[in-house]
């Protein structure tokens, strides 16, 4: 059976680290925690669990502390998780029983990470990381942020799910200074780009975020998931400048890179329905419902983009020409998806002859 060194990088994680290790309890023979300079008791809580913690200067480079976690391991594998990361108990499972049956000739594993929503039931946000990584195929980790490590040789797909349990807002400004700092000593890597352009954009810096979208993908040497969202992310950008033509160019451009998501299907459906385009409205939404969830393409999959949203906005649209019907009837599909849905229970009171008008839809 193959071994595993869990590594970690903390930093003031006192509230969720405890969290994070008690979930991962007996999954890796190992656990290498590097502390980048805490100031409250997550020395001492690591302590509680692992001998192996280590002292590593913060330098504002995530990369270069991974690879220092990287290099405290001992064992067949590697695997990383961030102190507000656990494994649910069903997940615990699956990782269980994919230890058990690793290949020893495997190089990585990939391994879904959901964040956001409301946990593994219903994720706001779903991808594929490199979770597990063969120590002596001496993979680097590369990024100031976002740090990420190209897949390469035997890559073996698991469905032992990572969650994403965040507690708290964090530094919003932190990844945005760290950028602009590398920015002011060397180029950007292109998936730095990509994420530097996305934190100008997230600090309402949308004219410098549009140019560096722009740079990004006309240089062509990003992964080509990073190059599809940043279609999505320039037309949101332009959107809110309001240049809508552009940011229909910037869909459109996503159209180069072959058959599109629910996410960017949903994005077309929303700008022709803004401009009253109705029919092309309704063919983009449901172009989204028959597009498969392929969350192992390596980009952010959301799942609302193939099912819930595009039938509420399809419900939207058949009112709107003049199909009550068939507009419920949407509504219903939507519900279907959401039981919980508020927008759904006013969509079907105001069908069932009450209110002046249909409940709004929530903003993508």
């Amino acid at each position: 059976m193959a071994t595993i060194s869990l590594c970690m990088i903390v930093k003031n994680e006192e509230a969720t680290l405890p969290r994070c290790l008690e979930s991962v309890q007996g999954l890796a023979e190992e656990v290498v925690i590097v502390d980048t300079g805490s100031s409250d008791r997550t020395r001492e809580i690591a302590g509680r669990y692992t001998p192996l913690l280590y002292d590593f200067p913060w330098e504002d480079d995530f990369a270069a502390a991974r690879n220092f976690a990287f290099s405290k391991a001992t064992q067949d594998y590697c695997l990383w998780l961030d102190a507000d990361d656990v494994l649910l108990p069903q997940d615990r499972q699956r990782f269980l029983r994919l230890k058990a049956s690793l290949p020893p000739d495997t190089d990585v594993v990939m391994l879904p990470y959901h964040t956001g929503g409301d946990g593994a039931e219903r994720p706001g946000l779903t991808y594929y990381r490199e979770r597990l990584l063969r120590r002596e195929a001496g993979f680097v980790w590369e990024g100031a942020v976002h740090e990420a490590i190209a897949p390469a040789g035997k890559v073996l797909y698991g469905d032992a799910a990572v969650t994403h349990k965040k507690t708290g807002p964090g530094d919003p400004d932190r990844n945005l200074r760290i950028l602009e700092n590398v920015k002011g000593k060397r180029p950007l890597l292109p998936r730095e780009q990509f994420y530097y352009a996305r934190e100008l954009a997230a600090h309402g810096r949308e004219e410098e975020a549009a140019g560096q979208f722009r740079q990004f993908l006309d240089g062509g040497r990003g992964w080509v998931e990073n190059e599809k969202q940043a279609c999505l992310d320039l037309a949101q950008c332009l959107g809110r400048l309001g240049r809508s033509e552009e940011a229909l160019a910037a869909l459109l451009r996503g159209l180069r890179y072959g058959p599109p998501g629910g996410e960017l299907c949903c994005a077309l459906g929303d700008h022709f329905l803004e401009g009253g385009q109705l029919p092309a409205a309704v063919f983009w939404y449901e172009a989204a419902l028959s597009r498969p969830q392929d969350s192992r393409a390596g980009g952010f999959l959301c799942p609302e983009y193939y099912g819930y949203y595009p039938c509420l906005q399809l419900c939207v649209c058949w009112y709107r020409l003049g199909d009550p019907a068939l507009a419920r009837a949407y509504n219903r599909r939507a519900a279907a998806c959401h039981p919980d849905s508020a927008v759904c229970r006013a969509n079907e009171a105001f069908f069932a002859g009450g209110e002046a008008r249909a409940a709004s839809l929530p903003a993508r």
